[in-house]
C-alpha cells in the first residue's frame, strides 16, 4: 500500500465477503495473456500445432492452445500466472525457439487481464486464483470466445445503487447459463494493460460453441451492453487443442 496526494493509504489489496464475521483480504491475483498467431502456410496447421505444444511443454508453461476457428492457421496461446514477469521470463522465450519460428503474431488479438474481487466473494482464494484455471484447463469444455470490452464514462457517474442494479442484470444472465452447463466464464480487468484503451477481457468457455454465441446475443439487451459499453472485440473463436497445468 502507498499513500495518494492527499496522504490517504491506497490499499489495492483484494477484498471479498465476509466468513465467519472476518472479511476476506487477498494480496495476490491471477494474471492470463492470450496472444494469437499465424503460422507460416508452408508448414501443416497441425505441425504448427505439434512444435508449439512441444516448447510450451519443454518449458513447462501453464497454457492452453486453441484452434482458431476463423483462421485455419490461426492459433491462440492463453498463458497464465500470478507473477507478470513471468511472461517476459518464461512466455516470451517459447516464442525464440526454432520450433515457433514459423508463428507470426496478430497483435490485434492480444488481451492481458487480472483477476479482481468484486466484494461479494464467499471464497475469494478460490475464485481470483483457482476457478479461472479449472475453466479454462476443464477438457470437457473445449470452445472459447475471448473478447475485451469497454464501458463509456457515463456508467462511473451513474449512482451506486443504480450502477448496481445494473451490474447484477448482467450478473444473473452469466449465472444461468453456467448453471446450467452452457458456458462458463472468466472475467479480467485489463485498464491501463490493453493498447487500445480497453477495461475488461472476457472469456467464455464451454462443451459447444453455440451456447456461446447465445449468452452475447442475451447480454446485447441488458442495460449495460445496450446503453454502457462503447467497443466490444476484436472476438476470437477457438477450440481447445492442447492444455499443460504447468
Amino acid at each position: 500500500m502507498g499513500e495518494n496526494a492527499h496522504g490517504e493509504r491506497i490499499d489495492v489489496r483484494e477484498r471479498g465477503g465476509e466468513r465467519d464475521g472476518i472479511p476476506q483480504i487477498l494480496e495476490r491475483r491471477l494474471f492470463m495473456q492470450l496472444m494469437v498467431f499465424e503460422s507460416d502456410k508452408k508448414l501443416a496447421p497441425a505441425d504448427a500445432l505439434k512444435n508449439l505444444a512441444a516448447v510450451l511443454t519443454r518449458r513447462n508453461v501453464p497454457s492452453v492452445v486453441y484452434e482458431d476457428v476463423n483462421n485455419p492457421h490461426g492459433l491462440g496461446v492463453l498463458t497464465w500466472s500470478e507473477e507478470p514477469l513471468d511472461f517476459t521470463d518464461k512466455v516470451r522465450p517459447v516464442f525464440g525457439d526454432p520450433e515457433t519460428a514459423s508463428l507470426t503474431l496478430l497483435r490485434e488479438y492480444t488481451m492481458l487481464g487480472r483477476t479482481y474481487s468484486t466484494g461479494f466473494e464467499t471464497d475469494l482464494e478460490y475464485w481470483l486464483l483457482r476457478r479461472p484455471r479449472e475453466t479454462v484447463l476443464n477438457e470437457a469444455w473445449p470452445w472459447a470466445v475471448w473478447y475485451p470490452l469497454r464501458r463509456s464514462g457515463a456508467f462511473e457517474r451513474v449512482d451506486a445503487r443504480e450502477r448496481g442494479a445494473i451490474l447484477r442484470e448482467h450478473a444473473g444472465i452469466g449465472r444461468a447459463y453456467g448453471a446450467q452447463d452452457l458456458a462458463h466464464d472468466v472475467r479480467l480487468a485489463c485498464h491501463g494493460l490493453d493498447a487500445k484503451d480497453n477495461e475488461f477481457v472476457i472469456g467464455l468457455i464451454g462443451k459447444e460453441l453455440h451456447p456461446l454465441s447465445h449468452v452475447v446475443q442475451a447480454m446485447r439487451a441488458t442495460r449495460q451492453t445496450s446503453e454502457f459499453i462503447n467497443q466490444m472485440g476484436p472476438f476470437f473463436v477457438g477450440r481447445a487443442a492442447f492444455r499443460h497445468a504447468g
